[in-house]
């Protein structure tokens, strides 16, 4: 297709998935309540919310917009869930025609399992929430009170929730890389070290400044990276088994072969006519 079509195709996937997520924000705009009730139990099963409000737990809001942007992330955040599976499709339908068809089969089966990783690290991040608040807290003064904004904690929540999310998936890129034949086992393990520091370093970026969030989210991804490594090193063996030049570089000079070929023992015959 000429690059104009692919523009083209591009802006009608993108305005059907735009359609998708408006539609699924209409979902959420329903279900607002109850995501809510669900987001703020962490927070309200600590022992500080009690203390500032005894029948429950109270998020303050320090400006006059605040309740609008926290009701559009909440109804957005439910869209974008609820919708998922319609732009994942538009997505990969954009996609799919310039896959080959073993590369098509890998991602049939890594799409199902990148959604079941995604939705394990939010959930881990959901229950370790509460442990994190709790430390942070436990470094407040014993007459001091917790007064949250409501639109902080949410953008902790989410932001928890999907980093823990996006991390648990990239070790799956990982073995789908090594898959195509782009990431090869010798790599991983040449920056083994680095990986593992740098799946530490991202944990305690990305999460509060205390141990138990960035424990919870670096030692699974290094578990999972190294799960990852371990599958690249079974498949690049076996590929070597199946292939004996699978080692060799497209640019390697291959070793001759001294062996005279079956046409080389083979006399010409001579020539019998004479040339007019």
């Amino acid at each position: 297709m000429p690059l104009m079509e692919h523009l083209r195709e591009l802006r009608g996937r993108l305005t059907k998935a735009m359609i998708a997520l408006i539609l699924g924000a209409v979902v959420g705009y329903f279900v607002y309540d109850i995501v809510w009730e669900i987001l703020k139990a962490p927070y309200c099963s600590l022992p500080e919310s009690e203390a500032v409000d005894p029948e429950g737990c109270s998020l303050i809001v320090t400006g006059p917009f605040d309740a609008f942007f926290v009701a559009f992330k909440v109804w957005a955040f439910v869209g974008a869930l609820v919708s998922a599976p319609f732009w994942l499709y538009q997505l990969w339908a954009f996609v799919a025609p310039a896959l080959h068809s073993r590369e098509k089969k890998y991602a049939y089966i890594f799409a199902p399992l990148a959604a079941l990783l995604f939705i394990g690290g939010a959930c881990l991040a959901y229950y370790v929430t509460a442990l994190a608040l709790t430390m942070l807290f436990g470094f407040l003064p014993e007459d001091a009170l917790t007064f949250l904004t409501i639109g902080e904690y949410l953008d902790y929540m989410v932001v928890m929730m999907g980093m823990f999310g996006l991390g648990f998936v990239l070790p799956l890129l990982v073995a789908l890389l090594n898959l195509t034949g782009i990431l090869p086992h010798a790599a991983l393990a040449k920056w083994r070290r680095v990986i593992i520091f740098a799946s530490f370093a991202v944990a305690a970026i990305i999460t509060p400044a205390e141990p138990i969030s960035m424990l919870a989210l670096a030692v699974p991804l290094v578990v999972l990276f190294e799960i990852a490594e371990l599958f690249a090193f079974l498949n690049d063996r076996r590929k070597r088994r199946d292939d004996p030049y699978a080692d060799l570089d497209d640019d390697e000079i291959s070793e001759l072969d001294d062996q005279l070929s079956p046409l080389d023992d083979t006399e010409s015959e001579p020539e019998t006519g004479k040339r007019t």
